[in-house]
């Protein structure tokens, strides 16, 4: 499911214009993008939890020419899915 059927999805549920739904989607969107940078963590029950965590810098090899590459440290994202998501999904 893309994002343009997934708004689709929230509008029929809700009975709701497609209009109305993406605003809230990309809403939604917002807000959990602002509280992982101010906050690192969004916790959602029975859904899942989203988390910033740090990746260490490190030096990897090149297969093609053999030659060490550092790769600098950066942020991710990790979820993990809450007991009801994973529940409903088994």
């Amino acid at each position: 499911m893309n994002k343009t059927e997934f708004v689709g999805a929230i509008a029929k549920k809700l009975g709701i214009t497609k209009s109305d739904a993406a605003n809230s989607v990309n809403a939604f969107f917002d807000a959990m993008k602002e509280a992982l940078i101010s906050e690192g963590e969004v916790r959602l029950i029975g859904f899942g939890s989203f988390k910033v965590v740090n990746t260490p810098s490190k030096i990897v090899r090149n297969p093609q020419t053999g030659e060490d590459m550092p790769i600098p440290e950066k942020k991710r994202i990790k979820f993990v899915a809450g007991k009801d998501l994973k529940d409903s999904v088994n």
